[in-house]
């Protein structure tokens, strides 16, 4: 069992089982975890109001998208790496060079010179915000059994949805006070503390993993996956989806996954062992996980679009314009997490927020140029609340289906497949909206209006003021529409969740021995094979413990 500054796990005797924490050891540990959550959702957050600023700095306003898309690459395609290798060579040390890798990159970001040295850094803040995450979760998993992991996660969609409201307010001031520069020194303090409080509380048994790191099989997932997020980031924008580039990125990330599932049946150490797949609650939550993904933050880049361009509201307070949805998901998330704790029941979640996810959509895709504030805030409200029963459970349910040795790989795969699923939402949603948008702008403005989109089919509340009433009022027409495309279709993809929700199957969550009946209501021998975590003695030994970890929290 791990230990929390010698506070986690010192087991009495010859296997007991029995922790002696030191609750503030513990405390310090989750706070540290919570710091580098922080780290990880608030870079883009806050570096997004820079961006403006830094081209006109440093020119490149045609690379100005790999400034994005270089940090989504590097994350995406070492998220599933970092979880193999705290799983053969011990979580501590990988987690700890993931946020030195970070901090490295945050600070070469805020030295660059012109934008292809800022692109570069950006790639390697991007590797090592891949591991911050899966660090977080996987840490979590080792530290607390399953049946009190619940509230500690919906503290961490908590830590998410602040990053998400105080990011670009805080993006916003920093550019503006201190300069773009330090939208990237200001990870260094965060990043500091965070490390401090790792490198001296947490204390975990190193590994000496037997078998090596399956290099081939990386290397094939991470062309496989940089191309479809290059075909996810590009389509449509910078090429036409039917163009040769996309085609043959499409053809290169289907061959290398397809190669990628080949070598992985192979390896003795796989990236991505195939047998976790075979679980049916953790393909589900795979699944569920990958739509939440795309929803959630296609919902992030219309609705702030959506109520600067139809309501009027001012780009300054974009984060703001997001509070009811995010206040929504945060309160939610912490309540269904009490909840499994004290009862240890999670099926309905995944229901009931997928029924609500369902719904807010199609709330959503109601509003038109009439709409007030206070209606879309209820919808967002309703949207918001549908995913904060979805955030924590995906990976809660994930992390329970896998033995303790396979903990690393479930919660790296858990969050690839949400990050695949939000480019993928991007994307799809984004050229959904631009084509609706370019519509309905020729039918009511004619060529004019035509020329309007032509470059961008974004403007913002500033912008339409300087624009001739009519082509005013036709553009906030094609919003309006443009975003009852988008978020229909957001309902319909939400019903995929909601079908797969149904086929989730309630596996006890696994906590100490005590407070486990022996013979529960279920005894373990009469769960479906396929369902049931491959646990052991030594991975039942740590859950053990890590109920004892939970309750001096």
């Amino acid at each position: 069992m791990e230990k929390a500054g010698g506070a986690a796990g010192r087991q009495d005797g010859a296997g007991s089982g029995k922790a002696e924490p030191q609750p503030r050891s513990v405390r310090v540990v989750l706070m540290a975890l919570m710091i580098t959550m922080l780290l990880a959702m608030l870079d883009n957050m806050i570096v997004g109001p820079a961006m403006p600023t830094i081209v006109g700095d440093l020119g490149g306003m045609e690379h100005l998208s790999w400034v994005v898309t270089a940090y989504t690459l590097a994350t995406a395609a070492s998220t599933p790496i970092w979880g193999k290798l705290g799983d053969m060579y011990g979580r501590k040390g990988s987690f700890l060079t993931a946020i030195v890798i970070f901090l490295a990159g945050s600070v070469l970001s805020g030295m660059a010179q012109d934008m292809g040295q800022l692109i570069g850094f950006r790639a390697i803040q991007g590797l090592g915000a891949g591991g911050l995450m899966v660090g977080v979760m996987a840490i979590i998993g080792d530290l607390v059994p399953p049946r009190d992991r619940g509230k500690y996660m919906g503290m961490m969609t908590g830590v998410m949805a602040i990053a998400m409201i105080g990011g670009p307010l805080v993006g916003g001031s920093i550019t503006d006070h201190l300069g773009w520069r330090w939208a990237f020194y200001i990870n260094l303090p965060l990043g500091a503390v965070a490390l401090a409080m790792v490198t001296t509380v947490l204390h975990l048994p190193k590994k000496k993993a037997e078998g090596r790191i399956d290099y081939l099989g990386a290397a094939l997932l991470t062309i496989g996956i940089s191309a479809l997020v290059l075909v996810t980031t590009w389509g449509g924008s910078e090429y036409a989806w039917g163009s040769a580039v996309i085609m043959e990125l499409i053809g290169i990330g289907v061959a290398s996954l397809v190669g990628f599932l080949f070598v992985q049946k192979k390896a003795a150490e796989p990236i991505l062992p195939l047998h976790i797949f075979a679980n049916r609650n953790f393909s589900l939550m795979a699944v569920i996980g990958f739509i939440t993904g795309f929803v959630m933050f296609g919902a992030m880049l219309f609705l702030p679009l959506y109520q600067q361009s139809v309501q009027g509201a001012s780009a300054t307070n974009s984060g703001l314009l997001l509070l009811p949805m995010l206040l929504s998901m945060m309160a939610v998330s912490m309540v269904a997490g009490r909840f499994t704790t004290a009862t240890g029941k999670y099926r309905m979640f995944p229901i009931i927020g997928t029924i609500l996810m369902v719904t807010g959509f199609f709330l959503l895709a109601q509003m038109d140029t009439e709409t007030s504030r206070l209606t879309s805030g209820l919808y967002m409200a309703v949207l918001g609340a549908g995913m904060g029963f979805l955030m924590q459970i995906t990976m809660l349910v994930a992390q329970n289906s896998v033995e303790m040795k396979d903990m690393g790989v479930a919660s790296s795969s858990a969050t690839l497949f949400r990050t695949l699923g939000s480019s993928f939402g991007v994307a799809i949603m984004g050229a959904l909206f631009n084509h609706r948008v370019q519509d309905v702008m020729a039918e009511r403005a004619g060529s004019l209006g035509g020329k309007v989109t032509e470059s961008s089919a974004q403007l913002d509340a500033a912008s339409l003021k300087e624009l001739p009433v009519a082509i005013s009022d036709a553009y906030q027409h094609a919003v309006s529409a443009g975003t009852h495309s988008a978020f229909l279709l957001g309902a319909a993809i939400s019903v995929v969740a909601l079908l797969a929700s149904f086929f989730v199957k309630e596996i006890p969550l696994r906590g100490s021995a005590a407070a486990e009946k022996p013979a529960g209501g279920e005894p373990a021998g009469d769960r479906p094979a396929g369902d049931q975590p491959a646990g052991n003695a030594e991975g039942d030994s740590a859950r053990a413990a890590g109920k004892t970890v939970a309750e001096h929290v």
